[in-house]
């Protein structure tokens, strides 16, 4: 069995370093991308290589290219792959929207590990 790959996507470098770094001490591949740009582009790489990211961490206010921009992207074109939404603002309007959009959960920070693997693995059907 395969290690789940993991994309991390948020515009603050500590945060993104920190949890890939968790993440991959849990047994996940990850790779992270530091705004929407960047993180459209490597999932459009994966799929042009016929592979998928499993999850996508996915903050919702960045720069340029926000999060909800990177969610429609990564619905319409690698369906299959989770999407869960990580926000400072932990409004209720952000989670129905992210839902709305096809996320399959919504995590606020400041987040707590256990909230995030929890939500990984639900997202993942464990």
């Amino acid at each position: 069995m395969s290690k789940p790959k993991v994309l991390v996507v948020d515009d603050e470098e500590a945060l993104r370093f920190l949890l890939a770094s968790e993440l991959e001490a849990e047994a996940f591949e990850v790779q992270s991308a530091g705004d929407g740009d960047e993180a459209i582009d490597l999932v459009r790489g994966m799929t042009e290589r016929g592979e998928r990211f499993d999850i996508v961490l996915l903050d919702i206010k960045m720069p340029r290219v926000d999060g909800f921009e990177v969610l429609k992207y990564v619905k319409g074109n690698a369906p299959e792959t989770k999407v869960i939404m990580l926000t400072a603002y932990a409004d209720v309007k952000n989670a129905i929207e992210s839902l709305r959009l096809g996320a399959s959960d919504f995590v606020s920070k400041p987040y707590d590990l256990d909230d995030i693997l929890t939500s990984i693995n639900r997202a993942l059907g464990k």
